[in-house]
């Protein structure tokens, strides 16, 4: 995986970067600010670009507006986007697209699980952190959510943060086939269709979580 890091922080900046090389990818450029950015993805077209949300000059949302520019002009490449805080709204617009990532700087921290993440979003898959997932699932309120047992509410919000079959059995110590059960109720019970493709049940799960949060 060839990757470009852009992070105004110089200390995470390095880190992010020996993070990645020391799990066997290759960080091809760095970046302190979003010019510098979209400047480096045009010169190395690599797989996945890692952004913080905020960066110079004004410290409000330069990174997503980078991510956003990715988006539209290099729409094969994944973008992970890293923040100190939860911002809901921008982070499930974000990666119900696709081919995003949505993370706390925190989750680095857990660094296979990170890298994990970043190799699905890279891979075209998505990644939402689950502090993000947990203020969209825990909705008493709302009829479809109140209907799944704990278990199910567990591999919901495995789902939105847009884990696999075989990883959600590995976080969960169960069979894949039991997942695939609890996936197929799951979606039953909040009247989503089953769609081909892993990746797709993901986008469909947050989809309506997006939903109910706007209601």
């Amino acid at each position: 995986m060839r990757i470009v890091v852009a992070e105004d922080q110089t200390l995470l900046r390095e880190g992010l970067a020996r993070l990645f090389t020391a799990a066997g990818h290759e960080v091809v450029a760095k970046a302190a600010d979003a010019d510098d950015l979209r400047s480096r993805v045009g010169a190395h077209r690599p797989d996945l670009v890692v952004v913080d949300v905020r960066m110079p000059p004004t410290f409000t949302d330069e990174g997503l507006q980078a991510a956003a520019w990715i988006r539209d002009s290099h729409p094969g490449i994944g973008v992970l986007v890293l923040s100190q805080h939860v911002e809901t709204a921008g982070a499930i617009d974000l990666v119900s697209a696709g081919g995003f990532g949505y993370l706390l700087k925190d989750r680095v921290l857990d660094v296979d699980d990170f890298i994990a993440a970043a190799e699905r979003v890279a891979a075209g898959g998505s990644a939402l952190d689950p502090q993000v997932v947990a203020s969209l699932v825990e909705r008493p309120e709302d009829d479809g959510l109140a209907e799944l047992t704990e278990r199910e509410r567990e591999v919901l919000a495995l789902l939105a943060e847009g884990l696999t079959n075989r990883a959600i059995a590995e976080r969960l110590f169960l069979t894949e086939r039991t997942v695939e059960s609890h996936v197929r109720s799951v979606l039953s019970k909040l009247d989503l269709p089953e769609r081909e493709g892993e990746h797709r049940r993901v986008l469909a799960v947050l989809a309506y979580l997006r939903a109910q949060r706007q209601h």
